[in-house]
């Protein structure tokens, strides 16, 4: 199961959802976006995506990132955009065009969600001064979150995302029937997942969430460079043993073996313990 990580920016005392499922590419809200302009956000965000430089602009942002997108239907639309008659909506572009840059989340927390290259152009539209104010703070959120990383730490993150990508694919090839639906195969990577995050943090990321409600983030976020160092190559080393056809409580054991041998290892390590420069 992807993690979502959410986010808010606050940009001239209106609160702007924020989330990214990759830490590469973030989404923000235009619902929230289009409060600055009107009570009717809805209504703002339909009426902007009328606009033919609109639909160019989109479909031109889809075509460079999404190898997926309907050309043929952009075109449709591109040619009669701007016209009276013409009426577009975020469900109906991503219908239509199977568009990725765009997204219409349901639910108490949803809304109409853009990548921040979209978003961004949006800003514009409905007030050059108040992107101003977005862009301020988004900046501010970015910074926050580059200070907290130290080096060591964030390469450490990076190898682990490298390494997940092993991981994932693994679970794919050898765990995962294709006669599985979807709902299955989510539950299946969020198996192995809490799996790994049992055997390292004693806990799953459910269980860690509902003992920690203030903390942003999820329990791999708040890792030490030794954990991460170490959950890393546990993910390696449960690829290997998915492929292996290793049971999920054989492979518990294993994994559990080797955390505690590398976590002893790690530990053991102090800077004090290491030899004096020679001074010259």
């Amino acid at each position: 199961m992807t993690k979502i990580v959410k986010e808010t920016i606050h940009a001239n005392g209106i609160d702007i959802g924020i989330y990214t499922t990759d830490f590469e590419n973030e989404f923000i809200s235009l619902t929230d976006i289009a409060k600055y302009k009107s009570d009717d956000p809805t209504a703002v965000i339909q009426n902007w995506m009328r606009g033919r430089d609109v639909i160019e602009f989109l479909g031109l942002w889809e075509q460079l990132h999404n190898p997926d997108f309907k050309p043929i239907e952009f075109e449709g639309f591109k040619n009669n955009a701007g016209a009276n008659a013409f009426t577009m909506s975020p469900k109906k572009w991503i219908e239509s065009t199977n568009a990725i840059g765009i997204i219409s989340k349901s639910g108490r927390y949803g809304g109409t969600f853009a990548h921040s290259d979209i978003a961004f152009e949006f800003a514009s539209w409905v007030s050059p001064e108040f992107k101003l104010y977005i862009i301020k703070d988004y900046k501010r959120l970015k910074t926050e979150e580059n200070s907290k990383l130290s080096l060591g730490w964030n390469l450490n993150r990076e190898i682990s995302k490298l390494n997940y990508r092993v991981h994932t694919n693994a679970i794919k090839e050898n765990l995962i029937p294709p006669v599985l639906t979807s709902q299955q195969i989510s539950y299946t990577y969020a198996s192995e997942a809490d799996l790994l995050n049992t055997v390292l943090f004693g806990k799953t990321a459910k269980e860690w969430r509902d003992s920690n409600p203030n903390e942003k983030g999820n329990i791999r976020d708040v890792a030490t460079i030794y954990q991460l160092l170490v959950l890393a190559n546990m993910e390696s080393y449960n690829a290997i043993l998915i492929k292996q056809g290793k049971s999920q409580a054989e492979r518990m054991q294993l994994l559990h073996e080797l955390a505690v041998q590398q976590m002893t290892t790690l530990s053991s390590l102090e800077l004090s313990n290491l030899p004096e420069i020679e001074k010259k």
